[in-house]
């Protein structure tokens, strides 16, 4: 298999979130949604785990661990699955932490209890945020003087 790259592999899961969501739409369990981008993930090619668990390594020790990441992709990206109301900083700190324990490069965050999913959408690369359907950052205008 062809080694793709992060935006290549987050485009996919992005779409396939997507598509999960136009079946179903929101209010339903996290557990309905992972399941259906499971299948999705899968549709597409994309290797991953699931309940991956996230290790914490304290003053040199590896201790056991009570957090697991939702899904782990192509042993690069880290997606955590949301159906809450509001996502409030905890579950962005949730990821990002995840992102360092695990060394991993790329986080999406996908709530799927949003109207439009892309606004459930957050992506975090090493701590900085990026926008997550955004490659290019808009440029500013200048004023023009008289």
């Amino acid at each position: 298999m062809q080694t793709r790259n992060l935006n290549d592999i987050s485009y996919l899961i992005i779409q396939a979130a997507i598509e999960v969501h136009r079946a179903l739409g929101p209010g339903l369990l996290e557990s309905v949604y992972r399941a259906c981008l499971m299948y999705e993930l899968r549709q597409r090619q994309l290797s991953f785990v699931a309940e991956q668990l996230v290790p914490l390594c304290y003053k040199g020790v590896i201790l056991d661990s009570a957090y697991r990441s939702d899904l782990l992709v192509e042993d690069q990206i880290v997606v955590e699955v949301k159906a809450i109301e509001v996502v409030v900083p905890v579950h962005e700190a949730q990821l990002l932490s995840y992102l360092r324990l695990m060394n991993k490069p790329l986080g999406l965050l996908i709530n799927f209890n949003v109207p439009l999913l892309t606004d459930g959408v957050t992506r975090r690369m090493n701590g900085f945020h990026v926008p997550a359907l955004h490659t290019k950052e808009p440029k500013a205008e200048t004023e023009k003087k008289n």
